[in-house]
């Protein structure tokens, strides 16, 4: 490794993705199998899925003294596409920065969506290699993230793999094995000089809407389901409910076991008699989170990769709606999804 003060990586992902072990298992790789101080560890929120998530790593020869998130990271990984729809992800990445991209488009493409100033990017499909390999997101960009470094081998990758996962997971070795190897073999790279159309972001902090400074007072959030920004679109991980209405028998089943009241209902008739029939969906509010694809007695709803349907969505709102200003405009409704995910399955 070249004599530097620190090497730095930054994660930014969303809860459910597994970025915390990937920064934890990044560290320990610097200390245990790179013979070098490491430090690692993660910010976040609620701990929920769909919540960010950031997982920061250094790797030194010297001494660490520092706790502090990384500003000018050497690697950035984007576990969450999205994410740079809402946050500034790339704030800090300087032209000699690696960043490695949870996406299925080319390097060229996902420079242009980021808005990226110079660096070198990496795309790899982690959530398709994921499911093929039977492993998880994070794996994969656990490899792809060891190649861009340039320190690390596939040997050495597949030792801490293999023994992290052996300890408590032994069945899941093989598959994670062959995430991370494909991670690491699979992703796509190109360099980028600096462009005066995507001006360099320099770093801030993320801060919410509401602080110290303009919080109301005594504290009490009078929005609903206590938020102030109910923009849920960050939060999917890669899935979506498509509604096929020629199959829905309007039983609002739906309705009621959807966390965040994206679904939309008005009066109309169904097989000859005035009732009240759904309409379709919100997918500004919508999250991902199934559970009316599990819930729906008849197919109306069905699970679809949300890449591959974006001409059904505008991601601000389903333009096949009805109506004309949603209720819950400012606001929205609870976030809370369980821990245990129906993705899993499919």
């Amino acid at each position: 490794m070249q004599k530097q003060l620190c090497y730095e990586m930054r994660l930014e992902s969303i809860g459910g993705l597994g970025a915390n072990l990937c920064g934890k298992m990044l560290g320990e790789l610097g200390a245990r199998y790179l013979g070098l101080n490491a430090s690692a560890f993660s910010e976040y929120g609620s701990e929920k899925r769909g919540s960010p998530v950031k997982a920061y790593v250094r790797w030194s020869e010297d001494e660490i003294l520092h706790n502090s998130p990384v500003e000018r990271p050497h690697i950035l990984a984007l576990f969450h596409l999205a994410l740079a729809s809402t946050l500034p992800v790339t704030a800090g990445v300087e032209e000699h920065a690696h960043v490695i991209v949870n996406t299925p488009e080319t390097p060229e493409a996902t420079r242009n969506a980021l808005r990226l100033h110079a660096g070198t990017v990496y795309t790899i499909d982690a959530s398709q290699i994921a499911k093929q390999t039977k492993s998880r997101v994070n794996t994969v960009m656990l490899g792809a993230i060891c190649k861009a470094t340039g320190r690390v081998s596939l040997d050495t990758l597949k030792t801490l793999v293999t023994d992290v996962f052996s300890k408590k997971y032994p069945a899941s070795v093989a598959g994670n094995l062959a995430g991370a190897e494909a991670g690491y073999n699979g992703a796509r790279m190109q360099t980028f000089a600096p462009d005066s159309r995507f001006p360099y972001l320099p770093y801030r902090q993320a801060t919410g809407k509401w602080g110290y400074a303009n919080a109301p007072l005594g504290g009490c959030n009078p929005h609903f389901g206590s938020t102030v920004s109910n923009d849920l679109s960050p939060s999917r991980e890669g899935f979506v409910p498509l509604f096929h209405v020629e199959k829905c028998i309007h039983c609002g089943l739906c309705d009621s076991t959807c966390p965040d009241m994206v679904f939309q209902f008005s009066l109309g008739e169904y097989r000859g008699k005035p009732t009240i029939c759904n309409q379709g969906l919100d997918y500004r509010h919508c999250k991902g989170c199934l559970r009316c694809v599990q819930v729906c007695p008849t197919g109306a709803l069905t699970a679809g990769l949300e890449r591959d349907n974006k001409d059904k969505m505008r991601y601000v709102r389903n333009k096949d709606l009805i109506v004309e200003r949603l209720d819950f405009e400012k606001t929205g409704a609870d976030a809370y999804v369980t821990g245990e995910s129906v993705r899993e399955d499919l």
